[in-house]
């Protein structure tokens, strides 16, 4: 039995995710395991749709199994969040990864990342962030002047970044997994002659946001997942839902407490307190914050992590347990695989706290916290508690 894993947000599934399944179908997979981000996200905002929405879409879109990314991974930045994601499927037993790139070129990403380890890199590195560089812009510079233009340019690119933090992290853990990449391309068309980019998570929620047609960018199914959450008023899920909750959450915290959050570093626990005492709005605190140093997907990472309670040792290591989702068709084989590997318990209930470690309780109570904070960001409110009695889902 070969086990393909995907790490996946699905913010929301769509077409090019349908056909990264089909892929590694096409090339011998008999089981897709996913590993996917819970009801916040990376870019440190809420999920469009539930996770358990979201669940339903991946199982009835090709995936076998879903687990959840624990929330303080989820909303890290591209290292912390390949790692979390990579442990998991090697926890699973995951034969093979699959994911997109821009590139496609599984050799020019594995030169990056033997880039990116070299011990000649930081010096470099330390040189442009004195100069105020972000980290990226600092690491990609020093890359282009050690390793040349081209392996550079591939640090420019998100899918590119990620899929290298990937076999960093398969590195890193010497996890038994082998990479494939699919180049992003042309597949993501809907057929109306738009560009790729049109086919991307981000332009399909911009769509959906601005009450425009999306259903031809995502399969029948998730399509009509995410209409009946409409209709229900569960879904599109946003911040600004909860603008004043966030507000006030923050306006309570000290500048220590700020100190403690993931990803703070010289100083800018000051910065970010300031613009809180004065900003009347998510947006304005935003704007407050951003510096040329300090990008907008970074700062919306740790207002989230304030709002919703993560320090940053919550994020030391890699996942305590293995939380699931949802089963699909031959979902229980890859349990069984799970299961024999033994390396992390398996959580399917919120009564299966009982055997984790205190750290791994306090993840998974960060996790139903969280969801209802979720529940506020809405356009609909619902009620809490929805972690301690969702079913999983199955199929």
């Amino acid at each position: 039995m070969t086990v393909a894993g995907i790490i996946a947000e699905y913010n929301p599934l769509h077409n090019g995710h349908a056909f990264l399944i089909g892929e590694l179908r096409r090339m011998g997979a008999d089981c897709i395991a996913v590993v996917m981000s819970g009801n916040f996200v990376q870019r440190g905002e809420p999920a469009i749709l539930s996770k358990w929405s979201r669940t339903r879409t991946a199982l009835l879109s090709g995936a076998d199994l879903v687990v959840e990314l624990p929330l303080p991974w989820a909303v890290s930045g591209a290292q912390r969040f390949a790692l979390g994601g990579v442990a998991l499927l090697s926890a699973l037993g995951a034969d093979w990864i699959g994911f997109g790139s821009e590139c496609g070129n599984l050799d020019q990403l594995e030169e990056a990342r033997h880039a990116l380890s070299s011990p000649l890199l930081h010096d470099q590195i330390k040189k442009s962030l004195q100069s105020g560089a972000t980290f990226a812009s600092a690491r990609q510079e020093a890359v282009n002047s050690l390793f040349g233009s081209g392996t550079a340019l591939l640090l420019r690119e998100p899918n590119n970044v990620l899929g290298i933090e990937y076999l960093q992290a398969i590195e890193r853990l010497n996890a038994d997994i082998k990479p494939h990449t699919v180049q992003r391309t042309s597949l993501l068309l809907s057929g109306a002659g738009e560009s790729s980019d049109a086919g991307s998570s981000s332009a399909v929620r911009a769509k959906i946001f601005g009450g425009k047609p999306f259903s031809p960018y995502m399969p029948e199914e998730a399509c009509r997942i995410l209409n009946g959450e409409i209709a229900s008023g569960r879904a599109p899920a946003h911040i600004s839902f909860a603008e004043r909750g966030v507000l006030a959450c923050l306006r309570r915290m000290t500048p220590e407490q700020f100190s403690r959050l993931p990803d703070i570093s010289e100083g800018l626990e000051n910065r970010i307190f300031a613009a809180v005492q004065k900003a009347g709005n998510v947006k304005e605190l935003l704007e407050s914050v951003k510096t040329k140093r300090y990008p907008m997907a970074r700062i919306r990472r740790i207002l989230l992590s304030a709002f919703l309670g993560i320090e940053a040792s919550d994020s030391a290591g890699v996942p305590p347990y293995l939380r699931i989702l949802g089963i699909g068709e031959n979902g229980e084989k890859v349990l069984r695989r799970a299961k024999e590997q033994n390396r992390v318990p398996l959580v399917s209930r919120y009564a299966d706290a009982a055997q984790l470690s205190p750290h791994a309780v306090r993840i998974l109570e960060l996790e139903s916290q969280a969801s209802d904070l979720y529940a506020l960001c809405m356009p609909q409110v619902s009620s809490c508690g929805m972690d301690r009695t969702q079913k999983l889902i199955v199929l």
